[in-house]
């Protein structure tokens, strides 16, 4: 809990990195609110990157092991391995300086539990690059529980 202002403002960071890039629809209304970064902490979700060598985070992101809700129904695909226990990341934020903090996360996570899958929107173009130049391929489309369309990826061993 002590890092929340740090994560809060990363978050703020990927707010802005997308409105810039035209991503003008994910991400509204303060989301993510403090109350869903607490319960990322308080469920043991919540990640933080820090530069190796200043220390200074410049990173963040959620990293759930089990089944998403919001992925038991897809449309337009399907999963690529739809039977083993995968994780989610969710939320992933970084500096607008920083490099790298990308890689590094889907690095860390894909040594957890190597069948990953993310959501992100449609205009999230920098995201879906991400996913696609780490190994993720499009699968197709989830919704959330709000009803709002997201793009869904997978990445599992090749």
């Amino acid at each position: 809990m002590a890092d929340l202002p740090a994560l809060m403002e990363l978050y703020e960071s990927g707010r802005s990195t997308m409105r810039r890039s035209g991503n003008m629809k994910q991400w509204t209304h303060g989301y993510p609110t403090q109350e869903t970064v607490k319960q990322d902490i308080a469920n043991g979700n919540s990640y933080l990157c820090l530069d190796e060598s200043s220390g200074q985070a410049i990173g963040t992101f959620a990293f759930i092991i089990g089944a998403d809700p919001t992925y038991a129904r897809i449309y337009g695909g399907q999963w690529t391995d739809d039977t083993r226990p995968y994780a989610t990341i969710h939320r992933l934020a970084g500096r607008e300086d920083a490099q790298g903090v990308a890689a590094a996360c889907i690095n860390w996570c894909y040594g957890q539990l190597p069948n990953l899958r993310a959501d992100t929107h449609r205009d999230n173009l920098i995201m879906q690059h991400i996913l696609r130049k780490h190994g993720f391929r499009y699968c197709g489309v989830i919704h959330l529980a709000n009803g709002d369309e997201r793009l869904a990826f997978q990445k599992i061993p090749e």
